[in-house]
């Protein structure tokens, strides 16, 4: 069964923060858009992510008009927790006027998201199997409901928000893509356990590698263990991820609660130039990569949406002006390289000042060193701080 073509202005394929925050925007915008979403609801609300909206993005829903319908959590400490050689040392941030932060689980976010979007009007269909055609010129987004019926949205734009493995990156040609790429070496071994946080984050620097904590709502903590890329889950029993926790922090773990999941994730950094095509345009990790070290993917993602969203206002709003739209991937790809350069730093650093098996005694000092100088310097910190809280 099909239905009859349908039309608007942008479509939006993905319904994670990047497709959700520009699909508000745009509605508060008066721009008509459609988000579909390849996955349910249900998954899309309970997908377990970041839980860090950073200045940057704070005041960005402030200026929307949106932080208070989609921000909730605690605010940001401006302190990060480190337990070096067994002892905890506190790295407070100097930009003490950096301090909108909140602590927000990607989750909840997405949610709030979600309800603002459809409370307001918005068009947002889930279980949708999608393909993309004719991008250079005339967009045509086809996909097929939970159903079984087929539908086609005319587009003037497409906003690709599907992620690294989603549709919209694909559709360009492979040609007209290059991508940058730098694997770290090592994974993080990710485990979701009903633990409560005791801090927002706590982090290890061990001679077996990193090891953190990371407060995931006030029930559950993200524990993070690295490990060598030819690792498998199947060897991590929960006795050994707790021992193993205890080990490198140094310090009985006091609350062993149920381990929820468990994943490998290999450490990598991934860019695509351009990250437009045509009529297409790729936001998110359909465009970049982050390791998770960084803590930069929302604020990414966040900054794409807001970029976008600005383009096709001031392209509605000024006869189809596509001056804006035309810089989208430069205007981006600048603040993305400026985010690669710090998290490759910042995850170097850390794993280096632990793990001298991996780079050698000389990167290992090089790294405590730089560790050293984020304690002690104050113009090191500042700078350290303002990549921390996005201000950058």
């Amino acid at each position: 069964m099909s239905i009859a073509d349908e039309n608007t202005t942008v479509v939006i394929i993905g319904a994670g923060v990047s497709g959700l925050a520009l699909g508000n925007f745009l509605l508060r915008s008066g721009i008509d858009c459609v988000i579909v979403e390849k996955r349910s609801r249900e998954y899309v609300e309970q997908r377990q992510r970041a839980g860090v909206v950073d200045t940057r993005g704070v005041r960005m829903f402030r200026k929307w008009g949106l932080e208070d319908r989609v921000l909730g959590g605690a605010p940001l400490q401006l302190v990060m927790n480190f337990r070096i050689d067994g002892e905890t040392r506190p790295l407070e941030f100097a930009a003490d006027d950096y301090n909108d932060g909140r602590f927000c689980p990607q989750q909840v976010l997405v949610r709030n998201l979600i309800d603002v979007f459809v409370s307001d009007g918005g068009d947002l269909r889930f279980d949708a199997d999608v393909s993309v055609e004719n991008i250079d010129e005339h967009p045509r987004v086809h996909y097929r409901d939970s159903a079984g019926t087929d539908h086609a949205i005319t587009c003037e734009f497409i906003a690709g928000c599907d992620g690294d493995r989603g549709v919209s990156r694909a559709a360009i040609p492979r040609a007209a893509l290059t991508r940058y790429a730098h694997e770290y070496g090592y994974a993080w071994l990710t485990i979701l356990a009903e633990v409560p946080p005791t801090h927002q984050s706590m982090m290890s620097l061990h001679a077996r590698g990193f090891a953190g904590q990371f407060a995931r709502g006030p029930h559950a903590s993200r524990f993070y263990l690295q490990c060598p890329l030819d690792t498998s889950t199947a060897q991590w029993t929960d006795e050994n991820i707790w021992a193993e926790l205890e080990t490198r922090f140094g310090e009985p773990v006091a609350n062993k609660g149920r381990i929820v999941d468990t994943q490998l994730v290999p450490l990598r950094s991934v860019v695509y130039s351009p990250m437009s095509y045509g009529r297409l345009y790729l936001l998110g990790d359909a465009a970049h990569i982050v390791p998770p070290m960084s803590a930069k993917g929302m604020h990414l993602a966040l900054h794409d949406a807001e970029v976008l969203a600005e383009a096709l206002v001031h392209y509605q709003a000024n006869d189809h002006d596509s001056s804006l739209l035309d810089g989208y991937s430069s205007t981006c790809l600048d603040h993305v390289w400026n985010y690669q350069a710090f998290a490759a730093w910042w995850t170097e650093l850390v794993h280096n000042a632990g793990d001298v098996s991996y780079q050698g005694e000389f990167r290992h000092q090089i790294a405590r060193a730089d560790f050293k100088r984020l304690f002690e310097s104050g113009s090191a910190n500042r700078l350290f701080s303002e990549f921390i809280t996005g201000m950058n």
